[in-house]
């Protein structure tokens, strides 16, 4: 028996005359003699042609759409339009069928909520095999990017005693009974009692962690998986989601948005160039279904289009109070078109991170010098004591992807600021004595992964860029 070939390496080698065996799954079986057949490895199928005459009438019949099939036979040069090779089969096997009346996905276009109750098989459709390997160029090209600039990969944890941003909206992590914890004598929960003998939560990012790496190694990057516990139901929101978190020693502000913007352009040119055939289904997708809404509605460039052009250009780059009075003085403020309100000292929404990205500047922008009240306690306090070094990065149709800071390093500043805003220093000794011995300026971002997939995808929901999405009410599969 042959051994099996991927199709991604037929096709990009063809061995023409040689006889190969090819496994995958049916996406199209026409009059009973073509089959167009795909084994994950490639956005393009393979044609396989089937004599009727050389093959049992009971076993073609079992051929449908998803079947699972391996082929044998001579690899020879297409005669039809579409592709330039194609198998003559001499042998067929059924490794898997599918009833075609009982199976849930039909060979016709569905909804991306169907397909969301049905995630155990929309990986085997075009759309979503496309966006699943353009997933795994990103992860892999973001290791590739760090490495290849002397970042170590640091592994923080996924279970912390700690809420590095402050908002509360983490999951608990306890082995204690639900319906009888032990409490101390005011009624609270003995904490003490549980597998940690102190409350802990899912971490919702690992910056803190990663900042010990940087005050030793340098640079050093974190990728895992993040949680938080926001009950929004929201085409950009997820209760499980990944985080890219670089940090560095010895980094300014400048430095921490030069790092960010030179980042993106890297993942986004790795998919363009190792990635072309999944990125123009995706373009075509899009424009198909943008033919059946109103002009201005539709994107003023497709995705590839898009993606070019953010690479191409060097970010735009402003200051918090330059946005806030560049919105105040846009026609959709004026006329009452936004639906938050815009005031020095509010955190930007989405609708005003896409107006400044694409009607005010039509590219991706760099937001820098927040509001110090609306910021995490560990970013760096400005010389005008009212805002501190942090950063935004807002795409086109995503908002923020990236969020950073320069981290404060001054330890009276920084014991002032957690005062400031209650946190109890003895819940972060290990964070403060960073400062007191040894400290250095650092700073760094974290970049949301699924953002990043959905602007790279061209893909509407944040849902639909991450295998098995758990949100408020869901956590199937």
């Amino acid at each position: 028996m042959t051994k099996r070939v991927e199709i991604a390496q037929l096709l990009a080698q063809p061995p023409i005359g040689e006889t190969i065996t090819v496994s995958g799954w049916v996406r199209a079986f026409r009059a009973n003699q073509f089959i167009a057949l795909n084994d994950g490895s490639s956005m393009n199928n393979l044609q396989v042609v089937v004599d009727y005459e050389n093959f049992d009438e009971a076993l073609l019949k079992k051929v449908s759409f998803h079947s699972c099939i391996s082929v044998t036979g001579k690899l020879v040069e297409s005669k039809g339009a579409g592709q330039s090779v194609e198998v003559a089969a001499e042998q067929l096997s059924i490794l898997g069928e599918t009833n075609p009346d009982e199976y849930a996905l039909q060979p016709k276009r569905q909804t991306m909520e169907f397909l969301r109750e049905k995630a155990h098989f929309r990986m085997r459709t075009n759309t979503f095999s496309a966006v699943f390997r353009i997933r795994h160029a990103l992860a892999f090209a973001v290791h590739k990017y760090y490495n290849d600039r002397n970042f170590y990969y640091l592994h923080t944890p996924i279970i912390t005693g700690s809420d590095a941003e402050g908002a509360g909206e983490m999951f608990r992590v306890t082995t204690l009974p639900p319906e009888n914890p032990p409490k101390k004598e005011d009624g609270s929960v003995d904490w003490k009692s549980d597998f940690f003998e102190k409350a802990t939560n899912l971490t919702v990012s690992g910056q803190l962690q990663a900042e010990i790496g940087a005050l030793a190694l340098g640079k050093v990057y974190t990728f895992g998986p993040t949680f938080r516990a926001e009950n929004s139901n929201t085409s950009r929101h997820l209760a499980e989601f990944w985080m890219i978190e670089p940090e560095v020693a010895f980094y300014d502000i400048q430095d921490d948005m030069d790092l960010a913007e030179d980042f993106v352009k890297y993942l986004i040119n790795y998919v363009l160039d190792n990635y072309r055939a999944d990125l123009e289904f995706l373009d075509k997708r899009i424009k198909d279904l943008e033919k059946n809404i109103k002009k201005e509605e539709r994107r003023e460039m497709g995705l590839i289009e898009t993606l070019e052009f953010v690479v191409a250009d060097d970010f735009a780059r402003i200051t918090y109070t330059e946005a806030v009075n560049l919105l105040q003085n846009s026609k959709p403020y004026k006329k009452g078109r936004f639906q938050y309100p815009v005031e020095w000292g509010n955190d930007l929404q989405a609708e005003h991170e896409r107006w400044l990205v694409e009607k005010k500047f039509k590219k991706p922008v760099i937001v820098r010098d927040y509001p110090k009240d609306i910021k995490a306690f560990y970013m760096r306090l400005n010389d005008d004591g009212k805002t501190v070094a942090a950063m935004d990065v807002l795409f086109p149709g995503i908002g923020e992807v990236i969020g950073g800071s320069q981290r404060e390093e001054r330890l009276d500043v920084l014991k002032a600021r957690m005062e400031e805003m209650d946190i109890p220093e003895e819940e972060l000794w290990w964070y403060l004595e960073l400062r007191k011995f040894g400290g250095a300026p650092h700073a760094g971002f974290g970049l949301g992964f699924e953002r990043m997939i959905q602007f790279v995808t061209g893909m509407g929901n944040i849902r639909d860029v991450v295998p098995f999405p758990r949100t408020p009410g869901s956590a199937e599969f």
